[in-house]
């Protein structure tokens, strides 16, 4: 796979150095990372309503630091299948007390936000978010690549089919990774967002997606490294573990982890996650099995 801008392999400033912006801060990607998951929204998948109270938030967050996340992703809008849709104004309420709690406890960590709406995601920014998660890589919200290509801010350009309402409803694909690679070209190299370095992918496992388009996308993940920006993968308690296990959500941590790990030894860079202490032994475990290759 050539760059989006048609050249070939040589190479970024992210590949070369492994430094990654996210506003102010800075994230060392030399070894993967770890995302974790701040669900705000009472209805997602996974420990929906599990925050009710300021408290609650800076607990979860406090325990997800330790364990060694180097980012909180804070979302205030259930993206699960049929998600009831919710309204900007909500999402705000939600929102904003909980990322300026956030800052102001752990003033050293990169918060992301969570969201598909340009006007909110600015809002963000100006409050010290450091990256902007926006599941639709830009189409939901027309004007978001045109605002987040004038910020400091990361952003994580992901891939769905439809919207958070429609995506399941028979999704369908010529070839799923090469489909997905031909829509980050697009949004790289015909939107706003043309010459911005600090951007992630995520190829968007089950938005839009079948269970053996999910497996597929994991089987060829790294044909989008030769994008020369980092991948993030979010796999955690999903689906796609659950239809193929017969678990559920709440008892898929060990499929969870399977997935990591084979998403790992696939080059990603940062896996998003809801148990992150696993995250990090998976981090390590496959660092381990990558040196002792180095030293044979």
């Amino acid at each position: 796979m050539e760059h989006p801008d048609g050249s070939p392999d040589k190479g970024t400033v992210f590949s070369e150095t492994r430094i990654f912006q996210c506003g102010t801060k800075q994230l060392s990607l030399g070894t993967p990372q770890v995302m974790g998951i701040l669900n705000l929204a009472p209805d997602s998948f996974f420990n929906g309503g599990e925050i009710k109270t300021p408290d609650d938030l800076l607990l979860k967050a406090e325990k997800m630091l330790e364990e060694g996340a180097a980012i909180l992703d804070i979302g205030a809008v259930s993206t699960r299948p049929g998600a009831a849709p919710v309204s900007a104004e909500e999402e705000r309420l939600r929102l904003f007390p909980a990322l300026k709690a956030l800052l102001v406890r752990f003033p050293e960590s990169i918060i992301s936000v969570d969201t598909f709406r340009a006007e909110i995601a600015h809002e963000c920014c100006a409050l010290g978010a450091g990256i902007i998660n926006d599941i639709s890589g830009g189409q939901l919200d027309e004007s978001m690549h045109e605002m987040i290509a004038k910020q400091d801010a990361a952003y994580i350009l992901m891939h769905i089919q439809g919207n958070p309402q429609t995506m399941q409803i028979s999704p369908s694909y010529s070839d799923v990774t090469s489909d997905i690679a031909d829509f980050f070209v697009e949004q790289l190299v015909k939107t706003e967002l043309k010459g911005k370095k600090n951007i992630i992918l995520d190829p968007g496992f089950g938005f839009g997606k079948r269970i053996e388009d999910n497996f597929n996308l994991l089987n060829y993940l790294d044909a989008f490294l030769s994008f020369g920006l980092p991948l993030m993968a979010g796999v955690s308690r999903k689906s796609m573990i659950n239809k193929v296990l017969g678990t559920t959500p709440s008892s898929a941590l060990n499929g969870t982890t399977v997935l990591n790990t084979i998403a790992l030894l696939r080059g990603v860079s940062i896996l998003r996650v809801h148990d992150v202490k696993e995250a990090v032994e998976a981090i390590k475990l496959v660092a381990a099995l990558n040196q002792s290759g180095l030293n044979n």
